[in-house]
């Protein structure tokens, strides 16, 4: 099948985009440049890999969001919280509806350049504060992107049902240069180690048992995962 991929430049996006190499025919990988505080750092790796494999690599412009959303990841946003991404904290660096919006996008992208399907790298470590990397969006989406399209564009997320330490592990079978892929939410000259991406990719690597290729400006001991709720 001929693919689009949705393509951060984070090491699940690059993942799933070498893992969509394998079972299909990628034509082109899109990004969005919606104005994210880490956007400086992580678009550049998607053009590398894109660059590497010889892929068409599109960067889309939503500068509505960057000017009208309300999210601490955003430019215009507050301070990006220090933790473990699962949080209530981190609940502050959601962008609204934003896989919703990039999906639909994607779809029409997809569908004008003869793919039949939208590759998108949600997995389950996402579920606790993203809404819209959830099975329960991403299904009915699936649904209405494929009843929306002449084509009955295909939503595939091979990820979904895997964590983070799971792609690192599937990326290292691949051969994923992880130092070309980019986390922090702060955007800085180096990987902060504290927010919560930093955590979610320090762990991963961890419980991966995978070597991490990332400079860290602090390796201070990993925050606890918080209780649930319903603890």
């Amino acid at each position: 099948m001929k693919v689009i991929v949705l393509l951060s430049g984070g090491m699940d996006s690059v993942t799933a985009l070498h893992d969509a190499l394998q079972s299909h025919t990628v034509v082109g990988a899109l990004s969005f440049d919606y104005g994210a505080k880490h956007h400086a750092k992580e678009l550049p790796m998607a053009a590398w890999h894109c660059s590497s494999i010889g892929i068409p690599h599109r960067i889309v412009p939503l500068a509505f969001i960057a000017e009208e959303f309300s999210s601490d990841l955003l430019q215009r946003g507050g301070a990006i919280p220090d933790g473990h991404y699962e949080e209530e904290t981190m609940k502050s660096t959601v962008v609204p509806f934003r896989n919703g919006i990039m999906l639909s996008i994607a779809a029409g992208f997809a569908e004008s350049n003869d793919a039949g399907g939208v590759v998108i790298a949600a997995h389950s470590g996402d579920h606790a504060i993203y809404p819209d990397c959830r099975e329960i969006f991403m299904d009915p989406m699936a649904r209405a992107i494929r009843e929306g399209t002449y084509a009955r564009i295909e939503l595939l997320r091979p990820f979904i049902a895997t964590d983070k330490a799971g792609i690192v592990r599937r990326g290292a079978e691949l051969g994923v240069d992880f130092s070309k892929t980019w986390s922090c939410y702060k955007g800085g000259d180096l990987h902060c180690g504290t927010c919560g991406t930093c955590v979610e990719r320090r762990e991963a690597f961890e419980l991966g048992r995978i070597p991490d290729p990332t400079p860290y400006a602090s390796t201070a001991p990993l925050p606890p995962k918080p209780l649930q709720k319903n603890a």
